[in-house]
């Protein structure tokens, strides 16, 4: 099992439930959802959600994917040294199954306003 992450609000990972998949706003304008791996999701978390709260961290399975998962290099994320990440992300070209989604994580950030994975998938890894 290849587990994927995916940082949304809470709000919007409730309307999913309600709507029986989940549709971000990037589905629309980009034509994927971006989505992480778990050593990526802090980095993710701290670049674009700081002092943020609302958020869940939705885990995935992607065996379980209905659309299209493609491996990509990421436009414009920072490495914690100010260069551009290397790194390829897991981008899915279509709405997230529900039946995917493994779990819903409370992502809360810290004091100093900055994310740690919870502490339900560090136990895991």
């Amino acid at each position: 099992m290849t587990r994927i992450f995916h940082i949304t609000s809470r709000s919007a990972w409730e309307a999913a439930q309600a709507q029986g998949s989940y549709r971000p706003a990037s589905l629309e304008s980009e034509g994927f959802i971006h989505l992480s791996q778990a050593h990526q999701v802090v980095q993710v978390a701290n670049s674009f959600y700081p002092g943020r709260g609302g958020l869940v961290l939705l885990e995935a399975d992607t065996a379980l994917l209905l659309t299209d998962l493609r491996w990509e290099p990421p436009i414009g994320l920072r490495a914690p040294e100010g260069k551009l990440s290397e790194d390829i992300f897991p981008h899915l070209y279509g709405p997230l199954d529900l039946d995917a989604v493994l779990a819903a994580h409370d992502f809360l950030p810290g004091p100093d306003g900055l994310f740690t994975l919870p502490a339900a998938l560090t136990a895991n890894s």
